[in-house]
């Protein structure tokens, strides 16, 4: 299945996942955990349009990453409205930020909700980890 991605979605991706990163090597921030510093450079380089995910596997990897650089936007949107006020230049881009990565975020779950739906159609059970890496859903 295809995840299709505005170019506006996309920025706030790579901005958030490459603020995680920088965080890593000490630049500011709080540093994530390690697995989601290995899943965040393994997306980084697939954000340049949309996504094909053959694979409910796949869509569990991606919305667990999302839902970590969700949380992070969040936070810095926060942080921003707090420290500066609502409509600081610096708080409103934290918010579209956040806007934007939400909207994939939604986008993935559903995805994710269909291709369960498709195991369990095809396979008359719940979708098991067996069957999220083995049933493909190719583009």
């Amino acid at each position: 299945m295809i995840l299709r991605c505005s170019y506006e979605e996309l920025t706030a991706l790579t901005a958030t996942a490459q603020r995680v990163l920088d965080a890593k090597v000490g630049m500011g921030g709080v540093v994530a955990p390690p697995e989601i510093v290995a899943e965040i450079e393994t997306l980084l380089p697939r954000l340049d349009g949309d996504m094909g995910l053959e694979t409910l596997a796949e869509e569990w990897w991606l919305e667990r990453i999302l839902d970590y650089l969700l949380s992070d936007a969040k936070d810095r949107m926060d942080d921003l409205v707090v420290e500066q006020y609502v409509g600081a230049e610096d708080a409103v881009n934290a918010y579209f930020d956040y806007a934007n990565i939400l909207a994939v975020y939604g986008k993935v779950r559903e995805i994710g909700r269909e291709m369960a739906m498709l195991i369990e159609l095809m396979t008359g059970h719940p979708p098991t980890a067996e069957t999220a890496r083995s049933v493909a859903f190719p583009d």
